[in-house]
């Protein structure tokens, strides 16, 4: 196995870890809703510590179940995912481009006699 499949396979099970791990040992267990976002958690704290508050602004479109809501924001990681992805790719291909322009440019010149 190469050491970029072993960094690969490492960096998966560490990914793995972070998702299974706090359900295995139970972190949420004494809440009523374990695993909410931090969206919640702070409207929870905000009232908890100012049960008068009135936000300043409401949000500009406010979906109608939270299923929409959970699948907009699976389609905007999923867009940022490909962002990212796409840009990487690109800069990675450039520099492997680069490399092999420079190689062959090397080659060329050796492979060419001094007059």
């Amino acid at each position: 196995m190469s050491r970029n499949a072993r960094i690969n396979t490492l960096l998966l099970l560490a990914v793995a870890a972070l998702a299974v791990l706090p359900l295995v040992l139970g972190l949420g267990d004494h809440k009523e809703e374990p695993f909410t976002g931090a969206d919640g958690e702070a409207e929870a704290a905000i009232t908890e510590l100012e049960p008068d508050y009135e936000p300043w602004f409401s949000p500009l479109y406010e979906p109608p179940s939270g299923e929409i809501e959970s699948a907009l924001f699976s389609l905007q990681a999923a867009l940022g995912a490909g962002v990212l992805a796409y840009y990487f790719g690109l800069h990675r291909g450039r520099r492997q481009g680069e490399e092999r322009a420079k190689a062959a440019a090397e080659d060329s010149d050796t492979a060419t006699p001094a007059a």
